[in-house]
């Protein structure tokens, strides 16, 4: 219910293990350092399936809309 820092665990499809990601504030309750949109970690997601977050699929209109907006995959979880 708080949405601004809040603890996710991911594993598999090549995510390296023991990893931490990011530091909130003193109190847990703003990130302090590495912040990850929600569109991060969907492009996240999508790279770790091997789909590439830059990709554009057509809507009901034949529009190319992105998968993803403004997200970048958090490659540092890869490594």
């Amino acid at each position: 219910h708080w949405s601004y820092c809040f603890p996710m665990l991911l594993a598999g499809a090549g995510v390296r293990g023991g990893l931490i990601h990011g530091v909130s504030d003193k109190h847990s309750a703003y990130p302090a350092e590495s912040p990850v949109t929600p569109a991060d970690l969907a492009a996240t997601v999508y790279h770790s399936l091997g789909i590439s977050p830059d990709t554009r699929i057509p809507d009901s209109q034949d529009r190319p809309t992105p998968l993803v907006e403004n997200g970048k995959a958090l490659a540092a979880l890869f490594e």
